[in-house]
């Protein structure tokens, strides 16, 4: 099997505190092969190079050209731009229609199939990876994500696995003082073997493999990271997850059998992004993306190890 290491921009710090061409030079040197681009690192580097707030598209795909440049030059491939929010299903049908120009189910279905065929009709394709969030609305576990892939029906669009966002939903859960779910053991098994067993793994364009902290007490009013109206598990992701195997961290979350179903049951190759949200992104410092280049790559280090990854990847000269 052959593997590749990725992460993302933003795990290795805030677009508007630490500098892309940085980021994306500790990257490299930690040993790092690709990158997911977050779109807030996309939009402040046109701003810098436009020098203006409001960058037009034109801003853009030039900060898009300067951004691709970098990483050939540091032997690094761009694997997605993430994230593409609030398009399928939308009730405001004008806000819809200025979001394709940016780029319940059937209307969702509906929605993601549009946008795959206008994908498709670019050079080369544009493939969309659709991830479930385990705090979604209605599309928050990789069951519903599998229907929504079926329902489009389209070659250019499957989905992006996470370890978190399957964990946390069916056996995490950050309001209870277990920070497990009722049954977690039993709901994740039947979640994995359902995976291996229906999901095709030509349909998962790559997968990403975090943790998280488990939460002191739980995370309700009157917790530090407690926002009025947001879903707890939107608010325990933004501000508490962990790269794998980081026991110091409060890691906790059944990542590696997780990514064991992925890997060994679905057969899986390809990208293993080491994504990573959490307050200390909003660290100041130049040594917050060594540090989160380091933490990231050891993190990649162990799955490599413990799952009998093998990585064709060569150092350029």
């Amino acid at each position: 099997m052959t593997y590749q290491p990725a992460i993302m921009s933003a795990s290795l710090g805030r677009a508007w505190l630490h500098d892309l061409s940085y980021k994306i030079h500790q990257a490299a040197e930690a040993g790092f092969k690709g990158l997911e681009i977050f779109y807030e690192d996309l939009e402040y580097e046109a701003r810098k190079l436009s020098g203006t707030d409001n960058p037009t598209t034109t801003h853009l795909l030039a900060a898009a050209a300067h951004i691709h440049g970098m990483c050939t030059t540091r032997g690094i491939i761009i694997i997605g731009l993430q994230p593409f929010l609030f398009y399928e299903g939308l009730k405001d049908r004008t806000q819809h229609a200025h979001l394709l120009e940016k780029m319940e189910l059937e209307i969702i279905a509906s929605d993601l199939r549009l946008l795959a065929d206008l994908g498709a009709t670019q050079t080369p394709a544009i493939r969309f990876a659709y991830e479930p969030l385990c705090w979604s609305t209605h599309i928050d576990t990789i069951e519903k994500a599998w229907d929504v892939v079926r329902r489009v029906d389209r070659p250019n669009f499957g989905v992006c696995l996470d370890t978190f966002n399957i964990a946390g939903r069916v056996w995490g859960d950050p309001v209870t003082p277990t920070g497990r779910t009722e049954n977690a053991d039993q709901e994740l098994r039947k979640t994995l073997e359902w995976m291996v067993r229906e999901a095709d793994v030509e349909s998962v364009f790559y997968i990403q493999v975090v943790d998280a902290e488990r939460m002191r007490t739980p995370l309700v009013a009157g917790h530090p990271f407690y926002v009025d109206g947001q879903p707890a598990r939107m608010s325990w992701s933004r501000n508490a997850r962990t790269f794998m195997y980081e026991d110091e961290q409060g890691g906790y979350l059944p990542c590696e059998e997780v990514a064991r179903a992925i890997i060994q049951g679905m057969g899986y190759q390809g990208f293993v992004s080491m994504e990573l949200f959490s307050r200390t992104m909003m660290e100041e410092g130049s040594l917050v993306p060594v540090e989160h280049a380091r933490r990231g790559i050891k993190a990649w280090e162990r799955p490599k190890e413990r799952l009998q990854l093998r990585s064709i990847v060569k150092n350029k000269t």
